[in-house]
C-alpha cells in the first residue's frame, strides 16, 4: 500500500519535474521558430530570458503570499498558469505572443519552490524530510534531463505546435491530480500572530538569509556555466569528439540527479554531519572539475570523472536545503525559500556570458577551474550562514517585527 507521504512526494515531485522541464522546452524550438517567425537569435533568446526572469523575480512575493494564505491555492493556480503558458504557445501566430506566454509560464513557475517546500515541511515527518527534499531535487533534475530528449522526439513526430500542446497538456493532468488529491497535502503550521511574521525588511536585512542566498547563487553560477559550455570545452580544449563531449554533459547531469538521493539518505541518518558532509563532497566535486580541466585524459576517463563530480555535487544539495529549512523561522518557510531559491535561476543566468567571454578571448582552459572556484566560494557562504544562523538563534526573539 502506498503511504500518504509517498503520495505527497509523487504529487509534488511530478509537478516539480514539469516546472524544470518547461524551463528547457524552448531552446530545442529555436531552429523551427526562426523559420516560422523570422526571429533573430536575440529575439529567440529573449523568450528564455523572460521566462527565467519572471520566475526569479516573483518567487519572493509568492513566498509571502504562501505563508499568509496557504500554499495549495497558489500551487494549483501557478502550476495552471505555467502549463497553459506552454500549451498556448502551440497556437501562436507571431513571436511577441511567445514572449508574453513565456512570461506567464515563468510567473506561474515562480510559485513552485515556496509552495512545495511549505507543503513538504508540513506533510513529511522530520525523520524523512531529507529523503523527501532529495526526491524533490531529483525530480527537478530529471526534468532538465528529459526536456531536450522529449522535445527532440516530439517535434519531428507531431510538429512544434503539437509538441508544445502535448507537454502543456501533461501539466494540466498534473494540476488535476493535485486538485483531486489536495486533501493529503498538509501545509506548514501558519503563524497567526502578525508580530511574529518575517517582514520584507526582516527578510532583506537578514545576514543569514543573504549568506544562504549567496550559497545558492554561487552553486547555480557554477552549474549554469558548466551546462552552457561543457560540451564546447571538452571538444575544443580536451580534443574529445563531439559525440563523447555531449555524453560528458549527460554524465554530469545524471551524476547530479543520482547524487541527490545519497544526500537525502545521509541527511536523515546523520543529521549532525550535514556541514562536514557538504564541505567534503563539494571539495571533491571541485577537485573533479579541476582534474578534467587541467589534466590530460581520454574521453572515457573524462566522462567518469564528470559523473563522479556531478554525483558529489548533487549529494551536497539536499543538506543545503535542510540547513535552510532549519534556519527558517516557524511558519515562514515560503518566503524564506522563495527569496533564497531565487538565487538558482539568477545564478544560472549569470555565468554563460562571462564564460563565453573566456572562450572568445582564447582562454577556454579557465572555464572548468572557474566553475570549481565558484563551488569553493559557495562553501564560504555556507559556513558563514551556519555561524550567523546560530548567532541569530541566540538573539531571542527573532524576527524583530517591522513597525
Amino acid at each position: 500500500m502506498i503511504t500518504r507521504e509517498t503520495r505527497v512526494n509523487m504529487l509534488i515531485g511530478t509537478n516539480h519535474c514539469l516546472s524544470h522541464f518547461y524551463s528547457l522546452t524552448l531552446p530545442p524550438l529555436f531552429i523551427v521558430w526562426q523559420a516560422a517567425f523570422h526571429a533573430s537569435f536575440s529575439e529567440l533568446g529573449l523568450s528564455v530570458a523572460v521566462m527565467a526572469l519572471a520566475s526569479a523575480s516573483l518567487q519572493t512575493p509568492y513566498g509571502f503570499l504562501v505563508d499568509r494564505y496557504g500554499a495549495r491555492p497558489f500551487l494549483i493556480g501557478g502550476s495552471l498558469a505555467m502549463s497553459l503558458g506552454v500549451l498556448l504557445m502551440g497556437f501562436t501566430t507571431s513571436f511577441w505572443q511567445v514572449v508574453v506566454l513565456a512570461f506567464i509560464s515563468g510567473a506561474g513557475n515562480a510559485v513552485i519552490h515556496p509552495a512545495d517546500y511549505s507543503i513538504l515541511s508540513g506533510s513529511i515527518r522530520k525523520e524523512s524530510i531529507g529523503r523527501s527534499f532529495a526526491m524533490h531535487t531529483f525530480s527537478g533534475n530529471a526534468g532538465f534531463v528529459l526536456a531536450p530528449i522529449v522535445m527532440a522526439v516530439l517535434i519531428p513526430t507531431i510538429g512544434w505546435r503539437g509538441a508544445l500542446i502535448a507537454v502543456g497538456c501533461a501539466g494540466l493532468v498534473a494540476v488535476g491530480l493535485i486538485v483531486v488529491q489536495s486533501r493529503i497535502l498538509v501545509e506548514q503550521t501558519r503563524v497567526r500572530d502578525r508580530s511574529a511574521h518575517l517582514s520584507t525588511r526582516d527578510l532583506l536585512t537578514s545576514r543569514t538569509l543573504w549568506l544562504f542566498f549567496g550559497f545558492y547563487l554561487l552553486s547555480a553560477m557554477s552549474s549554469g556555466g558548466l551546462q552552457a559550455w561543457l560540451i564546447t570545452i571538452l571538444r575544443d580544449v580536451k580534443g574529445i569528439p563531439f559525440e563523447f563531449a555531449s555524453m560528458g554533459l549527460t554524465a554530469l547531469l545524471l551524476g547530479v540527479a543520482s547524487g541527490t538521493l545519497l544526500g537525502g539518505y545521509v541527511t536523515d541518518k546523520y543529521p549532525r554531519m550535514l556541514v562536514g558532509f557538504t564541505i567534503s563532497f563539494t571539495l571533491f566535486s571541485a577537485a573533479m572539475l579541476l582534474a578534467v580541466g587541467l589534466l590530460p585524459m581520454g574521453a572515457v576517463v573524462a566522462l567518469g570523472l564528470l559523473f563522479i563530480g556531478g554525483f558529489t555535487m548533487g549529494a551536497s544539495r539536499t543538506p543545503r536545503d535542510v540547513m535552510l529549512k532549519d534556519a527558517s523561522p516557524k511558519g515562514q518557510i515560503g518566503k524564506v525559500f522563495g527569496f533564497v531559491s531565487s538565487g538558482l535561476p539568477l545564478g544560472s543566468a549569470l555565468t554563460p556570458v562571462p564564460f563565453g567571454y573566456l572562450l572568445d578571448h582564447k582562454m577556454p582552459d579557465l572555464v572548468l577551474p572557474m566553475a570549481a572556484v565558484l563551488l569553493l566560494l559557495s562553501l564560504l557562504c555556507m559556513g558563514s550562514a551556519k555561524i550567523s544562523a546560530a548567532a541569530e538563534a541566540a538573539e531571542v526573539p527573532l524576527p524583530v517585527p517591522a513597525e
